[in-house]
């Protein structure tokens, strides 16, 4: 079974879970990465016009993805990271899982936070690929290497 982290960071939070947990799990990582790189500026979230903020407010907003995975079909069992903005996953995401087949995929999403849980997050993903298998999402801040292994071996 080969398996792949995939995640997006914007301050770096997520990326250090990301790259424990592809060694925990002896997965391959893939970062998301925006076409358009994000700035201190455009993750100011306390600025309503603010790129992050004028994206999150947009349900239909789609930011445009860097590079593309090749070989996603060799994939079956997919990692996906995140931080929580606005209780949800960022919407480069959703242009993410909606980039790719996942069908008959296991998915498995984790988040970072400075404070709020996953709230209906997993609910909206499974919409994106409803024939995908997904797993309950996990919060994955300030875990220890030994408690990764341990969340891996429980799914």
């Amino acid at each position: 079974m080969k398996k792949l982290v995939a995640y997006f960071s914007a301050s770096g939070v997520t990326r250090n879970v990301a790259e424990r947990l592809a060694n925990v799990a002896d997965a391959d990582l893939f970062e998301i990465k925006p076409a358009v790189p994000y700035t201190r500026a455009d993750l100011d979230w306390t600025n309503k016009n603010s790129r992050s903020s004028v994206e999150m407010s947009n349900p239909d907003s789609r930011p445009e993805i860097a590079e593309r995975l090749s070989d996603m079909e060799n994939y079956d069992t997919v990692f996906i990271g995140f931080p929580i903005w606005w209780y949800v996953a960022p919407t480069i995401i959703n242009t993410f899982l909606e980039s790719y087949d996942f069908g008959g995929k296991t998915m498995i999403p984790f988040a970072t936070s400075g404070g709020s849980g996953m709230g209906k997050t997993v609910e909206v993903l499974k919409s994106l690929c409803p024939s995908a298998d997904w797993e309950q999402g996990k919060m994955l801040n300030s875990v220890s290497d030994r408690e990764l292994a341990d969340w891996i071996k429980g799914l």
